[in-house]
């Protein structure tokens, strides 16, 4: 139940990314690049909890689209580390106000209540 509902709301924000190239999931990978950059390939697994091997490809297609970039790290240097692009950063700041659309919208369908207990599952998960 929880697995349709989680399809169910993403595939809302997919469809309002859709026009900027990305997904809800690459929206959130970047964002936690951007709040992090740079940060090493193992930090970032960490942070969106994923195993290295899995971000490492999502990585990938964000290096591909010219959204993010990845290079030595400063501290280890055989450790990769990744940063937005220019062409991410214009990315994420023309999909903010997107997610912040779809967020608002998805809180107004369900309402106050509804909203709360979603959060408290989530929490409790």
């Amino acid at each position: 139940m929880l697995r349709s509902a989680t399809r169910r709301i993403g595939s809302v924000y997919d469809r309002a990314l859709a026009p900027l190239g990305i997904n809800i999931a690459q929206f959130s990978l970047l964002r936690t690049i951007q709040r992090r950059q740079p940060v090493s390939l193992t930090e970032l697994a960490r942070s969106v909890e994923l195993d290295r091997s899995t971000l490492g490809r999502n990585v990938r297609v964000l290096e591909r689209l010219s959204l993010a970039a990845m290079d030595r790290g400063e501290d280890d240097h055989r450790e990769a580390a990744v940063k937005l692009t220019a062409c991410g950063v214009e990315i994420l700041e023309k999909a903010g106000p997107l997610w912040e659309d779809c967020q608002r919208k998805i809180e107004t369908q369900l309402g106050p209540v509804k909203v709360t207990a979603l959060q408290e599952i989530l929490r409790s998960v």
